[in-house]
């Protein structure tokens, strides 16, 4: 059922109202709108019918429900071309700095109900749709989730477009535009199966095609030296062959703004789309070889690279968007310029993970083999252009290329890594003549048995800023995994702790408690979220508290409906909802929480009448699929629930569900239903997490580690609002140091024991001991995370929660001031810093024109 048509509910824009004149011309007494522009209920019925019949070419008695979406995508994407325009015209008439977020992954949820409440028309547009006939919900329910990004890091890139159009900040996105995304996430017998993603399969109306902005992208090959005309030794590099970067660009409008920012995302082609040769010689297969070729280089996001061709094909996907996206970027600039000297004055150029490094090596060959500067004012530039975000203290996460690989694919490149890395290691020695070991942990070519690319250092060397994305993350990079950039440069390093856009994640994900809180305080907490602590003056207001578990149940009845309908498994509202999604991974420990089911199963099987606060324990993410042990805790966790489930001595007080699938618009069912959130993660591996802030943003209280973002959460939150457990990073860097043994913990421990030989002796796998002995074996014999050493402090600490939450004024209580404390993780507030400390950008009013007839015909400059 729509969230939004329940009793009582509200739409997200019902507290907080938008006037738009400006497309509305005032001739005698007769007001005359646009309809492409207009924003009057006529005016937009009016265009939702014209779209349907001249764009689509249907009417009412075979259009289908896509149908009625793609009208409607189309009548509010006519809204946002007006300022749109207007803000790349703006950006180019001024002259303006602009900062370029180069990404990988661009994780966008949704655009409809998003591009509503931005433009403040989500009740006119329902009405609209109503009058229709139609029911809005259905509508934007037709819209698949692009398939752009796979968790945290894609998220936080739109989160990020989110906020810098929201604060009228200069800014593009740029990545690819992959054709199928990561993978569907189906369930079968219990197990991650993967199913293409294929978004696109019935267009994206959102998105314009530039083939007049491609662009060519070289790759393997060899290179040649010569001397030019000058006499300057020069490096040319002749590939092997080309692929076109065509780009396409996607809306992304501020919140109660007129601006309305790019997403450039680029699609892979043949430079020569098909060989009538080979085609007439009867070698129709060969005719199409270079087509189908070129097109894998954006068809998945993040293709398989446990093989060699799906690493080469990985490094192709990270240089083929960085390349695309650098040669735009210089080509607006020197449409504004005549040289590329003040480059890095008009452009900042942010590196979201390691994905993008390889823009060092590019910008640098770009300015030097393409544009003829020197070696040192190129790489000033670059220097002063580049700005690189770490996401990860996992040294396995940090890339690597083989020297071999790198070579084939991008011979120039390496070339200039070398002398960057020649050039770099010069200066050290001077520096520190006598520290040889410095030497090697700065490299950026790691020597051994198979030379690497380390893009983590190649990013540090040539970048002028380098940030962590929470305070501890940043801290521990600066004492262990970046150490040594940290002490050769510690003014480089700044902490950007993440954040997320409260206008998708509390107003469009939660209207109900948005209606409560503009009531109360107005709307300004939607821009600034600090606002949001003028309500914990309420926390002793009666019909407030009311209200405010009213509107957790009715989300809590929501999804529950939703878990029926695609679970087929009923849940009770009145149970704690305790949420765990995100991606799967080891050291997240999903499975800790499935040990804590266990426990609390044995104690019912042990005695049936005992005393137990319900739970629903509910589980949602992808695992890679290359990934054994994490798909294996995701037959656990299934397997789990099937037994609890279905056993009459637990009489309903557990139910396990695990939601495939997880993506945005999944999120934003599951974010404001959630009583408790799971931030279990072994302590110092996390860098930050967003999904801690969603959950805390919509009232749920968190259980969790001193790890990540966590940290301050904790902070902001007050401590007994957040329910700590767990060794500390530097506990648990003391206790491997000192040799960890996890068996002795096992031993130990009766209830642990009781646990894991339940899953041992096959009780979850219909007898077979062998399924889930891969996950013993591992924490008997090497816990890496240290799961059976924080066991008895989470069973501990989650009695802790179901004592609190026996006492609803105080969960409530709780709740609120979680909600009301979480200002600091606005994504507003990062983007502020960013743009303050890092890109020194500064923000650009967009002035709309007021709708005039005369003024509305081509005036072409031929």
């Amino acid at each position: 059922m729509n969230v939004f048509q329940q009793k009582g509910s509200q739409s997200p824009n019902s507290a907080v109202p938008v006037q738009d004149s400006t497309n509305i011309a005032i001739q005698g007494n007769v007001q005359i709108e646009d309809d492409r522009t207009g924003m009057s209920i006529e005016t937009l019925k009016r265009a939702f019918a014209d779209n349907l019949f001249y764009l689509l070419g249907k009417d009412e008695s075979n259009a289908t429900l896509r149908d009625y979406y793609n009208a409607l995508a189309y009548t509010i994407r006519d809204r946002l071309l007006h300022r749109f325009v207007k803000t790349g015209r703006t950006y180019y008439e001024e002259n303006v700095k602009v900062v370029s977020y180069f990404s990988a992954e661009f994780l966008m949820g949704r655009h409809l109900g998003n591009n509503l409440v931005n433009l403040g028309i989500y009740d006119k547009v329902r009405q609209v749709v109503a009058e229709s006939g139609l029911d809005l919900e259905e509508l934007i329910e037709q819209e698949p989730d692009p398939g752009l990004g796979n968790g945290g890091l894609g998220r936080l890139a739109a989160c990020f477009l989110d906020s810098l159009a929201s604060l009228e900040m200069p800014a593009i996105g740029y990545g690819i535009r992959y054709e199928f995304g990561i993978f569907h996430q189906a369930l079968r017998d219990g197990w991650q199966a993967e199913i293409p993603d294929n978004w696109l399969l019935f267009g994206n109306p959102w998105e314009i095609a530039r083939p007049e902005d491609s662009v060519e992208v070289k790759l393997g090959g060899h290179t040649e030296t010569y001397h030019d005309d000058k006499g300057n030794y020069r490096v040319c590099w002749i590939s092997d062959r080309s692929v076109k970067a065509i780009p396409y660009d996607t809306p992304v409008p501020g919140y109660k703004t007129n601006t309305v920012n790019s997403l450039r995302l680029w699609k892979a082609e043949a430079s020569e789309e098909f060989n009538f040769e080979a085609f007439n010689a009867g070698n129709y297969d060969r005719a199409v070889e270079e087509k189908m070729s070129s097109e894998t280089i954006s068809k998945v996001l993040y293709p398989n690279d446990n093989t060699p061709q799906g690493r080469e094909l990985r490094l192709a996907q990270q240089y083929f968007f960085v390349s695309a996206s650098l040669q735009d970027l210089i080509r607006i600039h020197l449409h504004l310029y005549p040289s590329l000297d003040n480059f890095y004055e008009r452009s900042a150029i942010q590196l979201n993970d390691t994905h993008p490094a390889v823009a060092v090596a590019e910008l640098m060959r770009l300015l030097i083999d393409e544009h003829g500067m020197d070696w040192d004012q190129a790489w000033d530039i670059t220097q002063k252009t580049l700005a690189y975000t770490n996401h990860t203290l996992m040294p396995e996460a940090l890339e690597r290329w083989s020297v071999k690989l790198f070579g084939k694919m991008l011979p120039r490149h390496l070339e200039i890594i070398y002398e960057i890395n020649h050039r770099f290691l010069e200066d050290v020695k001077t520096w520190f003549p006598d520290d040889e070991d410095l030497l090697g942990k700065l490299s950026i070519i790691e020597e051994g048995g198979e030379k690497q690319v380390r893009m983590a250092n190649l990013a540090c060397i040539g970048s002028h800023a380098i940030n962590g994305v929470a305070a501890l993350h940043t801290e521990l990079l600066k004492k262990d995994t970046l150490k040594a950039f940290a002490q050769l440069w510690p003014e480089k390093f700044f902490n950007k702790t993440n954040g997320v856009t409260p206008r998708r994640w509390i107003l469009l994900s939660n209207p109900l408690l948005s209606q409560l809180v503009t009531e109360k305080i107005g709307d300004g907490w939607l821009k600034d979220l600090d606002q949001m602590r003028s309500i914990e003056k309420y926390t002793d207001d009666p019909e407030f508290c009311r209200r405010w578990r009213e509107i957790k149940q009715q989300n809590k009845a929501n999804l529950a409906a939703y878990i029926k309908k695609t679970r087929n498994i009923d849940v009770n509202i009145n149970s704690i909802f305790d949420v765990q999604v995100k991606r799967i991974h080891e050291y997240k420990r999903q499975h800790l929480a499935v040990l804590h089911i266990i426990h609390l199963y044995n104690r019912i099987k042990k005695n049936p009448s005992v005393e137990i606060v319900p739970r629903t324990f509910i589980f949602g993410g992808k695992a890679a699929p290359g990934y054994f042990m994490a798909k294996l805790i995701i037959k656990l966790v299934n397997s789990v629930a099937e037994v609890v489930n279905k056993d009459p001595d637990v009489r309903g007080r557990l139910k396990v569900v695990f939601l495939p699938n997880f993506s945005v618009s999944l999120g934003q069912k599951i974010y404001p239903a959630a009583d408790l959130s799971e931030q279990v993660s072994t302590a110092g591996k996390e860098a930050s997490g967003t999904g801690n802030m969603k959950f805390a943003m919509n009232g749920a209280l968190t259980i969790g580690t001193l790890d990540g973002a966590n940290i301050e959460i904790r902070e902001e939150a007050g401590a007994e609002n957040f329910f700590l457990f767990g060794l500390t990073a530097e506990e648990v860097y003391q206790m491997k140091a000192e040799g960890y043994e996890p068996r002795e913990y096992y031993e130990n421990n009766q209830p642990l024991k009781e646990v894991l030989d339940r899953i041992a002796k096959g009780y979850f796998s219909h007898g077979d001991t062998r399924l889930f002995q891969p996950i013993i074996d591992s924490l008997l014999y090497d816990d890496p995370y240290m799961l059976l050493a924080d066991f008895q402090a989470y069973i501990d600490c989650q009695e802790a929660v179901s004592q609190a939450y026996q006492d609803q004024a105080k969960w409530t209580h709780m709740s609120i001031l979680n909600s009301a404390r979480m200002g600091k993780f606005s994504s507003d507030r990062t983007i502020n810093e960013y743009c303050k400390e890092i890109w020194d950008l500064q923000p650009v009013q967009i002035d709309i024109e007021a709708y005039n007839q005369t003024g509305a015909a081509i005036r072409a400059n031929t």
